[in-house]
Parts: C-alpha cells; structure tokens; sequence
C-alpha cells in the first residue's frame, strides 16, 4: 500500500506463523500492504498466484555466491530460475546476499576473511546479475546484513559493502536492499547512512533493535527516519521484515502510523 510517503509491505514468512502462507499474503493484501516472500520453492504458487497480492520482494537465488566461480555459476543459474518464477507471481524486487544462507540464516559456506579477489569476482558476478535482469525484464537487489547477531560468516554483509558494490556495479536492474534493523547492529548511523545509499535503493526493510520487531518495540526512532526519507524525496518501498511483538495485526498498524508522514 502506499499511505503518505511511501509504499508499504511487509514479509509474510515472519507473521500469523500458524497459518498457510497464502492466507498471510491475502490478510496482507486485504490491510492494504505489499507481500514479502522468502523462498519460493517452500511454497505453492498457484495458491499464492490466486490471492491476487502484491509481491515485492522475494529471494532471488536458491544456491550459490559471489566470491568465486563456481559459487557464481550457481548463482545466475537458480537466479535466471528464481526470475521466471518472479515473473509469474508479479515479484518487484529478486533478492541477493553474499553468499548462500542456510539453517537459522547462517552462511552455507562461512568466509571470514573477504579478499581483494574476492572483492573483484563479487563485482564480476553482480554486472552479470545485472545483464540477466535485462534479459529478463527484472530487477534484484543486494542486501546488507548484520554479522555480531544473525550472520556470522557472510561476506559482503554491512551496509558499507553492499553499497560500494552495487554503486560500482551502477545498473538500474540493480539496487539495494537497505535493511535498517541489519545496519542498526552492525553500523548504526542510519539516517547518514540512507542519505548516502539514496541513488542505489530499491528497498527499505525495517525491524526494531533488539528483538526484530515491529517499529516501537527497541531503540530505534523509526518516525524519525521516515520523516528523513521524506526530506530526502524517498518515495518508494518500505518494507517491515519483523516478527510481531504480540497481535500480529497491531504490529502492522503501528508500523503503519510510524511510517505515516
């Protein structure tokens, strides 16, 4: 939905966790917001297709990484996969970390030490990326996330990196996806750091600090930062990538009203 400034959504994975997901996509699209998606092969599509919903953003890759060749080939094959299946569903954003995650969001193949090899394939990898979006008619973007808390082991993850790399990849069909609560724990600084990465964003995803949940339930001023955006001329996606302190209904409206300016 979009209400003031901006356009809202919400990942589906992470609310009403006992229900079906394509009743959490149609409750989604019936409060008015954007549906997020994690991986799609955990999921039915022609039910999610049928509830007509607004899919913004979704995985874009099953297996591989950035940091070396063989990781890279896996990568563009499951993301050409994973882009049909995104044009099915209507999916805005495909999304991309640095490397494969596996059980509890934990790297499939740790790398603690990210050279300057590294640095330059990832580069290469991601200008490919960038050439099968045009050939797809698709855009993915790449996600920062955070190491002390969630994703040890995963290169490219602060904010920092994937901002370097995708203003040097500098391609339309390629974009990031700017998690605030990720750079909350690793970073900080955030309204600077949106102000920096302005040129580069597709997507904003939130979560408060510490907990990862709704807006208003850790130390973040989310208010704040969305009147920020808004003098930024930030307009587009802002999604809420949270679990719900409580009823998951009232987390998504106070997520509604922090982000109202």
């Amino acid at each position: 939905m979009t209400t003031g400034h901006f356009a809202l959504a919400a990942c589906a994975e992470m609310l009403w966790r006992d229900r079906p997901i394509e009743w959490r996509a149609s409750r989604l699209k019936d409060l008015g917001f954007g549906v997020g998606l994690w991986n799609w092969p955990d999921h039915d599509l022609a039910k999610l297709e049928a509830t007509g919903a607004t899919f913004t953003i979704m995985n874009g890759y099953l297996r591989g990484r950035l940091t070396d060749d063989v990781g890279a080939a896996e990568l563009l094959k499951t993301a050409r996969e994973t882009a049909h299946v995104g044009k099915r569903l209507g999916v805005q954003r495909l999304n991309l970390h640095g490397t494969g995650l596996g059980e509890g969001g934990l790297p499939v193949q740790p790398i603690e030490v990210v050279t300057g090899a590294m640095w330059l394939k990832a580069r290469d990898t991601l200008c490919r990326i960038a050439d099968l979006a045009e050939e797809e008619g698709v855009t993915f973007t790449l996600e920062n996330l955070n190491l002390p808390v969630d994703h040890p082991g995963v290169p490219f993850g602060r904010a920092e990196d994937t901002l370097a790399l995708v203003s040097a990849v500098n391609h339309p069909r390629l974009r990031l996806n700017l998690d605030l609560y990720h750079a909350q724990i690793g970073e900080g600084n955030l309204i600077e750091l949106c102000r920096k990465s302005l040129p580069w964003i597709g997507e904003i995803q939130v979560a408060d600090v510490p907990g990862r949940c709704e807006p208003g339930t850790g130390e973040v001023n989310w208010h704040g930062i969305a009147k920020a955006l808004k003098a930024m001329d930030y307009s587009g996606p802002v999604g809420m990538e949270a679990f719900a302190s409580g009823d998951a209904d009232t987390a998504l409206e106070v997520f509604r009203n922090a982000f109202t300016v």
